[in-house]
């Protein structure tokens, strides 16, 4: 490969003491497919055939650390030991493949217990399988269709502090490289952070500091628990797009907070708090949350939002708006978009095809 042929996206990124291969990840992406949150053989064959189509980071969806911290009841849990075994399964193949296996855990707040996507829409009742105990900053729902949450009490984020420790610690020993926080969509450490979702009285309301403390509070615990040499993650919104809410500004504030605390990357994406936010969707519309918060906060970013081509990504990455891509939906298209991506970036020698496919790489007679 000629120094002309090199794509900056197919670069290795080295975090602590792990190195990704190139700058392609697999964002979180909810697959509501479990029972009691434990995963299966479709998480199994979605993740691995990711990790077989190039990509360095493989990143399991949103997994709950509370059986009420889902949003459906089809959600992925790491609340207790038994889920760990599967979880084990996973990561031993993804590492298999010379991918890395990353995990997000999450609790979805208020958004929690709602139906999964194709069987209807709002609130899922106890007996259908949800379930009542929905909890919140304050007692303010999303929507019409979502449950009315309970303002947790002290005792309730104490009680929730502890489950991510604990989540962390299981995510560890199911052999997960990378951890993410998850802070972003609305759901419970964002809520947290917007003014539009807590209205709290206490040192966990009010003023920047207050509605930020619970996030650093878990993010310097979980990154005690964390070893020093993985990197841990944390996903944001840095935008509400709803005035009087949470912004840009305030989140490349939380991530100098979060810098200090020992976070390698932030995940930027926006959005999730309100139904009615205006959200200008489009081809890198959130690019500039990454490279402000790059720029501002001096940390390193992750890119994410309707990132479909090749020229595109690399883009991103040349131009030092971020660090990473992160992408989603374009992965449940095409499994093996580095593989293609490297065509056409003049990257092949970058990226190797896996040996059982490499007979598929040359082009067919004529």
């Amino acid at each position: 490969m000629t120094p002309e042929d090199k794509s900056q996206l197919f670069s290795p990124l080295t975090l602590r003491g792990l190195t990704f291969k190139n700058r392609i990840a697999v964002s979180p992406m909810c697959q509501y497919s479990s029972e009691d949150g434990f995963a299966n053989d479709w998480h199994l064959v979605h993740l691995g055939s990711r990790a077989v189509g190039g990509a360095a980071l493989v990143i399991m969806e949103g997994t709950a650390v509370v059986g009420e911290g889902r949003i459906s009841p089809g959600d992925m849990g790491i609340w207790k030991d038994e889920h760990i075994d599967f979880l084990s399964r996973i990561t031993q193949f993804i590492h298999a493949q010379n991918s890395i296996a990353g995990i997000q855990i999450a609790h979805a707040g208020r958004k929690a217990s709602t139906a999964i996507p194709w069987k209807g829409e709002g609130l899922v009742l106890p007996n259908d399988g949800g379930w009542d105990n929905v909890m919140a900053p304050s007692e303010i729902r999303f929507s019409d269709q979502y449950p009315m949450p309970h303002a947790m009490s002290l005792e309730d984020i104490t009680t929730v502090h502890k489950a991510f420790d604990d989540a962390a610690k299981r995510a560890l020993k199911a052999g997960f490289k990378v951890l993410e926080l998850h802070s972003a969509h609305g759901y419970l450490f964002h809520e947290f952070l917007s003014p539009i979702s807590n209205h709290r009285a206490d040192n966990y309301g009010g003023s920047f500091e207050n509605r930020c403390r619970l996030l650093l509070e878990v993010t310097e615990s979980v990154r005690a628990i964390w070893p020093a040499e993985l990197p841990l993650f944390v996903r944001i919104s840095a935008s509400d797009w709803m005035e009087g809410g949470w912004d840009l500004p305030q989140s490349i504030q939380l991530c100098q907070k979060l810098k200090a605390l020992g976070v390698d990357l932030i995940d930027c994406s926006s959005g999730g708090m309100t139904p009615d936010a205006k959200i200008p969707a489009g081809p890198n519309y959130q690019v500039p949350f990454a490279k402000a918060i790059r720029k501002e906060a001096e940390i390193p970013t992750g890119a994410v939002g309707i990132i479909t081509k090749a020229e595109q990504a690399n883009t991103i990455i040349e131009t030092g708006e971020a660090d990473l891509i992160l992408m989603a939906r374009e992965f449940l298209r095409e499994p093996y978009w580095p593989l293609k991506a490297a065509q056409a970036l003049n990257s092949d020698e970058a990226m190797p095809w896996p040996k059982q496919y490499e007979r598929a790489k040359r082009r067919p007679h004529p």
